[in-house]
C-alpha cells in the first residue's frame, strides 16, 4: 500500500511573488500537486514545478466558486495517493481562509500537514501606505474583522463597540459592498465619520491603488466603486499621517 502524501498550507501573501517565504517556495517547487485561491494564481504559479498538476479552487464574491466539501475531498484524494499537495492559500492561510475545515479533513482522513504562514493583506497595506499598524501611547490595537457573512451580507454578531474603538486600528476584509452600512454602525456608535481611513486594492499587485480619506470619504467611493472585483481591504482608525505630508 502506497504511503499517504503530506499537504502544506502554503501563504502566498497579498500577491507579489517576492513578499513569499523561502520555505513556502520551496514547497512550491517540490510540490506535485497544487490547489490553488483565484488571489494566489498568476506569477506565483510559475513557481511550481513544471510537472505539478494545478488545480483552481479558488472562491469569489459573485462568481462560480469550488465548494468547500469539494476542496476537501480533493485534498484528500490527492494526498492519499501519496502525491506532496501544497494548498495555496491568499494572504495568511489562517486569515479568514477556512484553514480549520481543510485540517480537520485530513485529520479526519490521517494525513499530516504543515501551515506555512505569510504575510497579512493588513500588514502589506499598512507597509505600501508607509504607516505602522500600530502606534505608540496612540494605537496600541490592531484588529481584524471580515466584512461579510457566508450570504455576503453583512455580519449581524459583530462587536460594534470593540470595532468603533478611537484607539484601534481595525482591517475590514471584503468590506467594498458592506462598508456604507457598516460605517454607519461605527458612526452610530459614536465613532467620528472623519477618522482617518484607507482603502486598499489589489496591494503589492500591478493594479495596486491605495486611496487615504477619512470614513465618510471612503464610504462614499465605496459606492462609486461598488462593481470592482478588485481584492479590497479597509483600514480605518489610529492611522499614522500619511508620510508624504509630516515634513511639509
Amino acid at each position: 500500500m502506497r504511503d499517504a502524501g503530506f499537504v502544506s498550507f502554503v501563504s502566498s501573501g497579498p500577491g507579489d511573488p517576492e513578499l513569499l517565504t523561502v520555505r513556502a517556495v520551496t514547497r512550491l517547487q517540490a510540490a506535485g500537486v497544487v490547489l490553488y485561491d483565484d488571489l494566489s494564481s498568476g506569477p506565483i504559479l510559475d513557481l511550481a514545478s513544471g510537472d505539478a498538476e494545478l488545480i483552481p479552487v479558488g472562491k469569489r464574491a459573485g462568481r462560480a466558486s469550488a465548494r468547500q466539501d469539494d476542496i476537501n475531498r480533493l485534498l484528500v484524494d490527492h494526498a492519499k495517493t501519496g502525491a506532496r499537495v501544497v494548498r495555496l492559500k491568499s494572504g495568511d492561510a489562517g486569515m479568514f481562509g477556512r484553514l480549520e475545515e481543510e485540517i480537520a479533513a485530513l485529520d479526519a482522513a490521517g494525513i499530516g500537514y504543515e501551515v506555512i504562514p505569510g504575510v497579512t493583506a493588513p500588514a502589506a497595506a499598512a507597509a505600501a501606505a508607509g504607516i505602522p499598524l500600530t502606534r505608540r501611547l496612540t494605537a496600541r490595537r490592531v484588529q481584524f474583522v471580515t466584512g461579510h457573512d457566508v450570504t455576503g451580507a453583512l455580519p449581524g454578531d459583530l462587536n460594534w463597540a470593540a470595532l468603533a474603538d478611537p484607539q484601534a486600528v481595525t482591517a475590514v476584509y471584503m468590506a467594498r459592498a458592506t462598508f456604507p452600512d457598516f460605517a454607519a454602525r461605527l458612526i452610530a456608535q459614536g465613532l467620528p465619520a472623519e477618522t482617518p481611513a484607507i482603502l486598499a486594492a489589489g496591494v503589492s499587485t500591478p493594479a495596486e491603488a491605495l486611496h487615504r480619506g477619512t470614513i465618510r470619504e471612503i464610504v462614499e467611493l465605496c459606492r462609486v466603486q461598488a462593481r470592482s472585483t478588485a481584492p479590497t481591504l479597509i483600514l480605518y482608525g489610529a492611522l499614522a499621517p500619511d508620510p508624504s505630508r509630516r515634513s511639509r
